[in-house]
């Protein structure tokens, strides 16, 4: 299902803005081999590593001939493995929370759809949950494998997006939270004897977090300065985090898009199902009643981590929709427990049956939503999670250019200035990257002229006034955002002799 869901027409949505600044990011590894880490923008690393990984793996071709879907199969890959990591959790979920968990996971269209995007977030929930899966495995066990890899995973959420710290606050508020709750006030639950923790596994699980960060923000040692970086970046983003960014909202923003979101004409988007299981599921976990073969500690646990993950980021001023899929991931884990707590309470077997076919249902409802989102809704406002989304006219635009480019016989070479204010001009650099002569100006440059021009019809710069140029059409790049696309008059001419006649029926 998770396969099924993802992977169809992967190339169908226009590039989003960040997801053409991470590509342009991994082009300058792969093409010139070089990557430094930018404390101001762009996340951290892992994402353009893996990326190269992957293209490599798979015979990528030139940075100019890698296609949208190549890149998106990346975080598909990670969306995957959220789903291939269950089996490590399945003893403290139960084996029927772990199916429905797996299910939840599969068909979330929240899941769904981020992970068919380029962006960081889908790789900080799945090494999050990896390095959680490592510490209750290791918890278990109490063997130092188990430590490594959680220190391997805490290292790759570091170098992944700077929200990882909020990560990592939730989980030890969830973990002090769920202690006292154990110490002080469950007397029902029988006495467990652990075996100490050892203080050098603990250190030798820190000492991997600090040699992968390390080596993934130096750039493999070639870049010293990015340790201290990935350090100084939380000034800019604090600043964010303020409230100094066009994407500040209040706090139902999460929770509209997740529960109930339904703008115009369009369908109504609803995961309730997975809320309200995972209520079901916290509540067996408070009361430890039929919970059919799940840890009460670890969903008590779970329930904590999420509660603080979700009012951190609700109480930041900046959100994007993306960024719940921190929280949200909790949420299918305690949904899982939940769907099995409520069969395993069911006695009749037709009661069961009736129960079952009641989330079969409600699964194909979230599967169908995931699929409306990434075809009908791809790049649609009505879609609760296309977010600042480019619009599917920028295709339009990027297509004209290249015919008009065709024209000249070095299609390549021709002259293009780009012009918008505070560089809302991407993603245009990922589709304009074949061309070797693009220039890029947040204003109406002092020599504007160039046999292309694509300029923000915010600036009002009326090219066509001399009359060597043609403003031949409006574009939309993003709602309420427009480019003019401007040709020199000559090269417009030898375009319009080379088409085709109008049939008599037009």
């Amino acid at each position: 299902m998770a396969l099924a869901l993802r992977l169809p027409g992967l190339n169908l949505r226009p590039m989003h803005n960040d997801e053409a600044v991470n590509a342009i990011k991994f082009g300058q590894l792969w093409d010139h081999g070089g990557y430094r880490y930018d404390p101001n923008e762009h996340h951290g690393p892992t994402l353009i590593y893996a990326t190269a990984a992957w293209a490599r793996l798979t015979g990528a071709p030139d940075f100019g001939k890698i296609s949208e879907a190549r890149l998106r199969w990346v975080t598909v890959l990670f969306g995957i493995g959220l789903v291939l990591l269950l089996p490590l959790v399945s003893d403290a979920l139960g084996r029927t929370g772990t199916l429905w968990a797996a299910v939840f996971t599969a068909v979330s269209p929240a899941f769904i759809f981020y992970s068919r995007y380029f962006i960081h977030e889908v790789l900080l929930v799945f090494f999050t949950f990896l390095a959680l899966a490592a510490g209750w495995r290791y918890w278990r066990t109490r063997r130092l494998g188990w430590a490594l890899l959680a220190g391997a995973a805490l290292g790759l959420m570091d170098a992944t997006k700077e929200t990882f710290v909020i990560t990592l606050a939730a989980a030890a508020g969830g973990l002090a939270m769920n202690q006292v709750w154990n110490r002080l006030l469950d007397a029902s639950g029988p006495p467990v004897k652990a075996e100490r923790l050892k203080a050098w596994h603990a250190a030798a699980a820190v000492g991997v977090w600090l040699v992968v960060a390390v080596l993934l923000f130096s750039s493999f040692l070639t870049n010293p300065a990015g340790p201290l970086d990935s350090f100084r970046t939380y000034l800019p983003w604090l600043n964010r985090a303020e409230g100094n960014s066009p994407h500040v909202h209040g706090w139902g923003f999460y929770w509209e898009r997740l529960l109930y979101f339904h703008p115009g004409k369009g369908p109504v988007w609803t995961e309730a199902l997975i809320f309200g299981l995972a209520m079901v599921g916290t509540v067996a976990g408070f009361r430890r009643q039929r919970l059919a073969g799940a840890n009460a500690s670890l969903v008590r646990f779970l329930a904590f981590y999420t509660l603080a993950l979700s009012v951190f980021y609700s109480s930041l001023a900046y959100k994007t929709p993306w960024c719940l899929l921190s929280f949200w991931h909790g949420a299918i884990l305690l949904a899982g427990v939940g769907a099995g707590v409520i069969l395993c309470g069911l006695r009749h077997a037709w009661h069961k049956a009736v129960v079952c076919v009641l989330l079969l249902v409600g699964t194909v409802h979230l599967g169908w939503q995931a699929w409306a989102e990434n075809t009908t809704y791809a790049a649609d406002q009505r879609n609760p999670y296309a977010y600042a989304q480019t619009s599917a006219d920028i295709l339009n635009l990027v297509s004209k250019v290249e015919a008009l480019a065709t024209v000249t016989g070095q299609p390549d070479q021709v002259l293009i200035k780009v012009m918008a204010p505070d560089q809302d001009y991407w993603p245009l650099p990922w589709y304009l990257r074949a061309f070797h002569n693009v220039g890029w100006w947040d204003h109406v440059a002092q020599e504007p002229y160039a046999p292309i021009m694509i300029v923000s019809a915010s600036l009002h710069a009326g090219l066509d006034e001399k009359r060597t140029h043609l403003m031949v059409r409006y574009f939309q790049l993003r709602p309420k955002v427009f480019f003019e696309l401007y040709v020199e008059k000559k090269l417009w001419t030898d375009w319009l002799a080379r088409q085709p006649p109008a049939s008599s029926s037009e």
